[in-house]
């Protein structure tokens, strides 16, 4: 299972399941289930996602748009709209909270997995442009047990948003074999998620 945790937000069960499984198949964690924008708020204030698959309609007061404008506001997360709604007064109304992506249902399985890869590295590379770069040598001096050349190399990875797909390829490693090197980067750091891990590194740099 990868380390990046997705929230689902859908006011339909079934609906929700299907995504959770699609998830799944793609290797992404799934953070949590909201059926409504108070379960949302409750589930970003208790477990922070990377990313966050957001639908418009949730059958009440307040639409997934509206609940966009909080995540905008307070938590700075990367969503995409995952929705049955195309209209031009939605797409005007979506478009105003620059989501990092809008995927029409009936959705497949690729269009979730290029929407969230984009959403990640786009969402990285915006937050960490008015950061230093990254030094081993700076942030071993905050660790008990130092990283590795090869960690390193990953965690630099991880904080440019590359999915473990992406670094496996890059590093011509397996895909388990990434996700070995990240728990013992995470062991190190102290931490359970790529969130956890970027934000304490951004406090050391």
């Amino acid at each position: 299972m990868s380390e990046i945790k997705i929230l689902i937000v859908e006011d339909e069960p079934l609906i929700a399941a299907d995504i959770a499984q699609c998830l799944t198949n793609l290797d992404f964690c799934v953070s949590g289930i909201a059926y409504n924008t108070f379960d949302a708020l409750k589930e970003l204030e208790t477990n922070l996602p990377d990313a966050i698959l957001l639908d418009i309609n949730l059958h009440e007061e307040k639409d997934g748009i509206d609940l966009a404008g909080v995540i905008n506001t307070k938590y700075k997360l990367p969503f995409v709209y995952l929705t049955s709604h195309a209209d031009r007064l939605t797409l005007e109304r979506a478009i105003k909270t620059i989501p990092a992506g809008y995927i029409v249902k009936p959705f497949d399985e690729k269009d979730v997995l290029v929407n969230l890869e984009i959403a990640l590295h786009n969402h990285a590379q915006q937050h960490n442009a008015a950061y230093p770069s990254l030094s081993l040598k700076a942030i071993n001096k905050h660790l008990v047990k130092p990283l590795s050349e090869r960690e390193f190399e990953i965690l630099n990875a991880i904080y440019d948003g590359k999915t473990n797909q992406q670094m496996a390829e890059s590093f011509y490693l397996s895909v388990n074999t990434i996700k070995t090197h990240i728990a013992n980067i995470y062991g190190k750091l102290e931490v359970t998620s790529r969130t956890a891990a970027i934000a304490k590194l951004r406090n050391w740099i």
